[in-house]
């Protein structure tokens, strides 16, 4: 099949999300990158575009300009990736999905509520589809987790714990990376957006239980610092389970340590991200079973993946799979049960509520379904 023609917002020179975005896009050669508005600094902008072999006449600097002129051209895009900071998502997803082109977005799905709910309601043109990309739900193991506990293995759950730890925010810092996800009108919230929502979404994605209420403590630990950088939260979730979720951006020592435990009234099991083709399975008074991709388990692993046992898969494979499950998803095949617009609205409302009850002292507050 001809690759999918790929458009990006954002992701130019200096940015980090941009190019993990363009290697999961090329690493099954599915989409073909042929246009952006990599900066809303004209020079950076078609700079950014020569260095990707981006053609001069498809270099933007501006994305609302990107999407008339695509949507008008024979051999235009079909789909885009949006990989701006946060407060700069919701203006380029409507745009181009009233465009009828066909939109990836990194996470969070807005800086605001009202954003997102805003989002909700706009009616793609020729059906286009959207894609958030909570990268961790990628991962072969994650997906053999949630086919675990979907297959009734750990019982009725009980209790899911899930931690995202950093330290890379430690000290006042004031890099490109850091400067907007400290500053609350780009970022929308600090530790518990950029990091705790992946933590939200992952505790869902893999126990299948939606959240109905909350009691958050976020935490600004460095003097002067506009947003969390440390947060607790507690989740009450459907079926009578609960949900512990710790993000934090100044734990020392703890680089990108994402994990998640769930325990049922049969079994427990646990993933880790610094250890990802292995997943711990324990059936109650038995030996703990370690797990590995394509290994033996109570049920078959859930996901495809391109290398042998041994020759471990990660975080870039991870990122291309949501990108490759999308392209299926687009060519009119089926696919795994991707993070959409509603997951993104979801998250979002759970900063905020976050946020809330932290300020109301740990106060449990409902959560809105999305």
């Amino acid at each position: 099949m001809k690759p999918i023609r790929l458009g990006m917002v954002g992701g130019g020179q200096g940015a980090f999300i941009g190019p993990v975005h363009r290697i999961a896009a090329r690493l099954d050669g599915h989409y073909q990158i042929v246009a952006g508005a990599l900066s809303s600094d004209p020079a950076r902008a078609a700079a950014s575009a020569a260095e990707i072999g981006i053609a001069p006449d498809r270099a933007y600097a501006d994305w609302a300009q990107m999407a008339r002129a695509e949507a008008a051209r024979p051999d235009g895009i079909e789909a885009v990736a949006i990989v701006t900071p946060n407060h700069l998502h919701a203006g380029p997803i409507r745009a181009f999905l009233e465009a009828g082109i066909h939109v990836i977005c990194d996470k969070p799905l807005t800086a605001t509520v009202a954003e997102a709910e805003a989002l909700a309601q706009v009616r793609p043109a020729r059906s286009a589809r959207f894609l958030l990309t909570h990268t961790y739900s990628g991962y072969p193991m994650v997906r053999r987790a949630r086919a675990i506990v979907a297959s009734g293995a750990l019982g009725q759950v009980r209790r899911v714990h899930a931690e995202y730890l950093q330290d890379w925010l430690t000290d006042p810092t004031d890099n490109k990376q850091a400067a907007w996800r400290v500053d609350p009108a780009q970022a929308g919230g600090g530790a518990v957006g950029d990091i705790g929502t992946h933590a939200f979404h992952l505790s869902g994605f893999v126990t299948g239980l939606a959240p109905q209420a909350l009691s958050a403590r976020l935490h600004s630990f460095v003097p002067g610092r506009p947003v969390d950088d440390d947060a607790t939260v507690q989740l009450r979730l459907e079926g009578r389970a609960f949900a512990t979720l710790w993000a934090s951006q100044i734990a020392v020592g703890r680089e990108n340590d994402l994990s998640i435990a769930v325990y049922g009234t049969k079994a427990g099991l646990e993933w880790r991200h610094s250890d990802p083709e292995t997943l711990l399975f324990t059936p109650f008074g038995a030996p703990t079973q370690r797990l590995r991709r394509a290994g033996p388990g109570p049920c078959a692993e859930a996901a495809e993946t391109r290398l042998p046992p041994g020759h471990p898969e990660g975080y870039l494979e991870a990122f291309g799979t949501l990108y490759t499950d999308f392209a299926a998803l687009l060519r009119g095949g089926s696919s795994p049960d991707l993070p959409g617009l509603s997951d993104g609205l979801a998250g979002v409302r759970f900063v905020a509520a976050a946020a809330r009850s932290s300020q109301a002292e740990g106060a449990w507050l409902p959560l809105d379904p999305a």
